[in-house]
């Protein structure tokens, strides 16, 4: 089976302001990386819309309907200093999350192994009613839930190891124990969450990494504390926030992980779910803003899973 590439045209739509880190020019260094021959028997396919009620299991609809009014017909409308909608924003939100909900239906239905969304804008940071860090829809938090309501899977886990805690899935997983949610991220660091003192109903597991840790302190974490949790949780399927702003050439934190290190946790992440779920695996992009060091991790990254597939 193969692994999907799943990506929609309608998130080089979604502008931001001129300078913002979280910029088109992302995805193209993804999408552009992923163009190299190695990568041929990926199965490239379009993201459909997700749909309302896909959306509204983790976003209330006053959320929904609150960046339908305010989405612009022109310029840039400002949610908060750091976030902000263009014309194109709100279809690409649609599509990003619709990107995953998709993997998650090719993945359970067999006609996939496993599978990478190329998407944007990212997602671990919108919190069911707020829309922040970039972040509109939670595009794994979404496809997490999907997994659960339309295929049964009883117990979800996702692993993000963007360099930013994910406090959008976390608010979204916090009370809701047949949902594991697993974080490698700086501290202290924005959004300001992500304390390992947080657990929520035992579910929340949040390892901390001081300013200037690399490799081996990035790889213990994996091995000592993220494999176990979800060894011991027993999950159904296996969701991945993957961010790759951990590089130590991005600009906006100061962790020193290299590419080999997205691979190989990723890796170690699909072996886990060769054990424990039969493969099952869906990646979305989150963060990662120096171009070169995010198009040679993506690299690492979709390599992983087309080798472990």
């Amino acid at each position: 089976m193969p692994t999907l590439l799943v990506t929609h045209a309608a998130c080089f739509a979604h502008e931001t302001p001129p300078g913002h880190p979280e910029c088109v020019d992302r995805l193209r260094a993804v999408l552009g990386a992923l163009e190299a021959e190695e990568f041929m028997l990926l199965e490239r396919v379009e993201a459909p819309r997700a749909t309302r009620e896909q959306i509204a299991r983790v976003h209330p609809e006053s959320h929904i309907a609150r960046l339908e009014e305010i989405a612009p017909q022109e310029g840039f409308r400002r949610i908060d200093a750091d976030t902000s909608m263009s014309p194109g924003s709100l279809e690409a939100a649609w599509r990003a999350a619709g990107a995953v909900v998709h993997a998650v239906d090719e993945v359970m239905a067999g006609r996939a192994r496993n599978g990478f969304c190329a998407v944007r804008p990212p997602g671990h940071h919108a919190e069911p009613q707020t829309a922040m860090g970039f972040c509109l829809f939670n595009n794994i938090a979404i496809g997490a839930l999907h997994a659960r309501k339309a295929h049964g899977c009883e117990r979800v886990a996702v692993v993000d190891f963007d360099v930013h805690h994910g406090n959008g899935t976390q608010a979204a997983f916090e009370c809701d124990p047949s949902l594991l949610y697993i974080s490698t991220h700086q501290w202290p660091l924005y959004p300001g969450t992500g304390r390992a003192s947080e657990h929520g109903l035992g579910n929340i597991y949040n390892r901390c990494l001081p300013p200037g840790a690399g490799s081996e302190e990035f790889r213990a974490a994996m091995s000592d504390a993220v494999i176990p949790a979800i060894e011991q949780f027993r999950p159904d399927f296996i969701f991945i926030s993957a961010g790759f702003d951990a590089h130590m050439a991005d600009p906006l934190a100061n962790l020193r992980l290299t590419e080999a290190d997205f691979g190989w946790a990723t890796a170690e992440l699909v072996k886990a779910a060769d054990r424990l779920c039969h493969g099952r695996v869906v990646s979305a992009l989150e963060g990662g803003y120096d171009l070169e060091a995010l198009a040679a991790s993506a690299r690492a990254h979709v390599r992983a899973l087309m080798l472990t597939a």
